[in-house]
């Protein structure tokens, strides 16, 4: 049953390693509980506990999506990057209402079930470049760690560098450090679920040094019907509406591709033709998360590049993504307990993650600089440009370019030529 119902293979691994991997996705993703609704705050008409309601919600539609129509261990949930373009660059920037974005979100969604069915999604997967799609890997490896080692206070702004390291003799980023030992051990000594011990130790240590705010445990979620399916269709044909749903589809799309090969490059979830393994599916449960997250009131939900802490430890089927949907269930009436996490507790986990990412790193052929540089480029763009997106569509864009002026003809694909143009324009005109 747990086979056709979630791709549970017995040989690969456990209902009790499944389980643990789910909780571990969530802690290491559900700190989106708490940036959406502060970030959706800011505009009129949008309460942010309703905003938290809605995001739980489109969690648990979109891993259960993947769970039984997928069946690969991806949790989903409202993306980050894609709610600061809804709510600073369409909203506040642009000027539109958040009805437009939802709107535009909707659209999204469904122009990519549309491609999904048609596998013009799958086509693109497959016109990546093997050197790439190692890079794809390391490059999320290093972007995850940035986003934990930054979420601690660990690496810091600073306004002469652009970056810089923090505080670390105290307070959260102190804390981090004292996980990354503590969850580092573990996992050196092969403790069974190190990721979500070392989570949950250091967010009690945390208590005594201040970090971990205790913030209750129960409460009641809060009605999504002031957001619930609030669309301005009366602006669908419009230059502007066009505009951004291109772009929300250019983010989202790439966003997804690079975090699904790069995790199933990491756990090799390929089948005998060297594909990924129920891509297509997994591409459905996305645009149908999406769809529904706009339908509840959020912005786009996508799959969770975070997803790679419970890939780490030992997830392989959809029951990780089930158990990641009913930790947000159990979220929605235990929020101010989940929200008690200090981002120096998920840190930890993200860092190790990004360590065990880099290693297709070693399956790039450095010998050869006609494939080493495009790599080179995909991976330092994700975590310089802050952008999975980016690192892929530059690293491509590169690969067309040295490999013509080289001669190399052969080795680019049609498929290739016609991704590299779309991505020049998307840098021009988007």
């Amino acid at each position: 049953m747990l086979n056709r119902l979630f791709g549970f293979d017995s040989t690969q691994t456990t209902v009790k390693r499944e389980i643990f991997a789910g909780v571990t996705t969530f802690l290491t993703m559900s700190y989106i509980l708490a940036v959406n609704p502060s970030m959706f705050g800011l505009l009129e008409g949008m309460p942010s506990g309703a905003v938290f309601t809605a995001t739980a919600l489109a969690a648990i539609v979109g891993s259960l999506a993947m769970a039984f129509w997928g069946k690969l261990p991806f949790g989903l949930a409202p993306g980050m990057g894609l709610n600061a373009f809804f709510v600073y660059s369409v909203c506040l920037g642009m000027g539109y209402s958040w009805q437009f974005a939802l709107t535009a979100v909707l659209i999204e969604g469904l122009i990519f079930i549309l491609l999904t069915v048609t596998n013009v999604r799958e086509a693109i997967v497959n016109a990546i470049p093997q050197s790439l799609r190692h890079a794809i890997g390391a490059g999320i490896g290093l972007f995850i760690a940035f986003i934990g080692l930054s979420s601690a206070g660990v690496i810091v702004n600073n306004d002469a560098t652009l970056v810089g390291l923090g505080d670390i003799t105290s307070g959260s980023a102190l804390l981090a450090l004292i996980g990354l030992i503590i969850t580092g051990f573990m996992f050196i000594r092969n403790v069974p679920g190190a990721i979500l011990i070392g989570i949950l130790v250091t967010m009690l240590i945390g208590i005594p040094m201040g970090v971990t705010e205790f913030k209750g445990i129960l409460s009641q979620p809060e009605s999504i019907s002031p957001i619930f399916c609030k669309f301005e269709f009366d602006k669908v044909f419009t230059l502007d509406m066009l505009v951004v749903v291109f772009t929300f589809l250019f983010i989202d799309m790439f966003d997804t591709v690079g975090t699904l090969v790069g995790v199933c490059t990491k756990a090799n979830m390929f089948d005998e033709n060297g594909n990924i393994r129920r891509l297509k599916q997994a591409f459905m449960a996305d645009a149908i998360a999406t769809t529904a997250g706009a339908m509840l009131g959020t912005s786009t939900t996508t799959t969770y590049v975070e997803s790679a802490a419970g890939v780490a430890q030992g997830g392989r089927s959809g029951l990780t993504a089930l158990s990641v949907a009913v930790c947000f269930a159990v979220a929605l009436f235990f929020s101010p307990l989940f929200l008690s996490i200090p981002a120096a507790a998920t840190a930890p986990a993200l860092i190790i993650v990004g360590l065990l990412m880099m290693e297709p790193i070693i399956k790039i052929p450095f010998d050869d600089f006609s494939e080493a540089i495009p790599a080179f480029v995909c991976i330092v763009m994700m975590p310089l440009s802050y952008s999975i997106s980016n690192g892929i569509l530059l690293g491509m864009i590169a690969y067309v370019l040295i490999n013509m002026i080289c001669g190399k003809f052969s080795k680019i694909t049609p498929a290739m030529y016609i991704l590299a143009i779309l991505f020049v324009l998307k840098f021009i005109f988007i």
